[in-house]
């Protein structure tokens, strides 16, 4: 027997979960369906186990690697409780099982005990990514992980390689480093995190250095072989042991079970699903959003875009997605930012100042020993509004929030200035970058 609704979501993540609640506080009949598990990759593979994980490697003491990965597992169970709570809270229909398209208004549903057909006035596509398992990785071998793989960890690993300086691998390497592993970043690549600032980029560097991590760029990755213990293989020439290899080189979108192309749905060249402002697809009542819609790929983001989608099927008021959002990337030490990048400055010919301030400086900085973070203000030296704010050091991700408020509401550096800031804090460097760019102005 089919069952009809007004809103069909398929995916649980925050894209999906957020999409769906939207729509039930409208007053809308929603059904989600969920693949595997509630909450998605962001629960279950992402965002909240490395999180996860990288608080209980930050805690004072000596660290318990099982402990912390059974900590990590108790915070996902949390989440999933959670959201459970929210969905049936509002009504929403939950089905577990694969979804495919059998028209453009309706989907089957493979579950483990047959099937079943839902029909949707609209439907939301929000079902991820995985990681990319490059041929050249005999991924099935003892030691070797992907970025899903690497939390079924029974032990930590001594020596560890990670393949890939992106935002998953440099987490992961300074994660396990914590953890006490001794850990090689290696990427064929000239660089690491390109899309962030330069200073942040030599400042994570040496923390890199700091914890022992062993980072090489342009490395030459030979084949992997398993030897009798360990996971052999050539780097930079050199035949080298580790117990575990970690690869995190790109993402890929979840498309192929849902049968696409027979409703039209069109994908761009990298396989991702191609929206408009509004995350509608090429069939006007098809929406996508979230890391199966590409870039920025982040869980706020999606949740957000998830929120959008929602408001623009039903004709609910709301703003567009913002033209300015932060990243956050969970290193240690962590780094955040918002706006534009210095190099972007330059190649645009912008005139602008710099103000920096590090907490080494602040009295909150002496309390806690924290002596390689910096906030980074851009400053145009025309306007002196804010262009872009970059920082590194302990509560980067919470820190940049002040700044991103700033830049949104396109205040001068003066509004930093002329505020008070709680002492002794870390935020009180906004105040101290802000008058350190003023002085240039004058």
């Amino acid at each position: 027997m089919r069952k009809n609704y007004e809103l069909v979501v398929i995916g649980s993540g925050p894209g999906g979960t957020r999409a769906a609640i939207q729509a039930a506080k409208a007053g809308k009949r929603v059904a989600l369906i969920e693949k595997g598990k509630l909450g998605g990759f962001c629960v279950h593979t992402g965002t909240i186990p490395s999180k996860s994980l990288r608080e209980a490697a930050l805690r004072p003491g000596k660290t318990n690697f099982l402990e912390s990965m059974a900590r990590m597992r108790s915070v996902l169970e949390g989440e999933v409780k959670l959201a459970k709570e929210q969905l049936t809270r509002n009504k929403v229909d939950l089905y577990f099982g694969t979804a495919s398209f059998l028209d453009s208004h309706s989907l089957e549903v493979r579950t483990k005990s047959g099937k079943e057909t839902i029909g949707g006035s609209a439907i939301v596509i929000a079902t991820g990514t995985r990681p990319i398992r490059h041929a050249e990785f005999p991924f099935g071998k003892p030691g070797l992980y992907d970025s899903d793989g690497i939390l079924k960890l029974k032990k930590l690993p001594k020596k560890m390689l990670v393949i890939g300086a992106g935002v998953i691998g440099c987490e992961y390497a300074s994660i396990f480093a914590r953890l006490g592993s001794k850990v090689t970043l290696a990427d064929r690549r000239n660089e690491l995190l390109r899309s962030v600032d330069l200073e942040v980029v030599d400042a994570l560097k040496s923390g890199f250095e700091g914890a022992g991590v062993r980072l090489l760029l342009v490395a030459k990755i030979g084949k992997i072989v398993r030897g009798s213990a360990n996971l052999e293989l050539e780097l930079n020439g050199k035949r080298e042991k580790f117990e575990s290899i970690l690869v995190c080189m790109g993402r890929q979108p979840n498309v192929e079970e849902l049968g696409l192309a027979k409703v039209a749905v069109a994908l761009n060249e990298r396989g991702f699903v191609k929206v408009d402002a509004d995350y509608r697809s090429s069939v006007p009542h098809i929406y996508a959003v979230g890391d199966v819609i590409g870039p920025p790929a982040l869980a706020a983001a999606s949740a957000e875009q998830g929120r959008i989608a929602a408001c623009r099927i039903f004709g609910l008021e709301s703003a567009g997605f913002p033209s300015s959002f932060p990243y956050g990337i969970y290193t240690i030490p962590e780094i955040s930012s918002v706006g534009l990048l210095e190099t972007e400055l330059k190649e645009k010919a912008v005139p602008y100042v710099v103000g920096r301030a590090g907490f080494f400086e602040l009295a909150r900085g002496l309390i806690v020993g924290e002596k390689e973070g910096f906030i980074k203000l851009l400053v145009h030296r025309e306007t002196r509004r804010l262009l872009g704010i970059h920082v590194i050091g302990h509560g980067a991700t919470e820190l940049i929030h002040i700044g991103q408020i700033a830049f949104a509401l396109e205040a001068p550096v003066d509004f930093l200035v002329t505020n008070i800031f709680n002492y002794p804090t870390f935020a009180e460097a906004y105040k101290v970058a802000a008058l350190r760019a003023l002085n240039q102005l004058r």
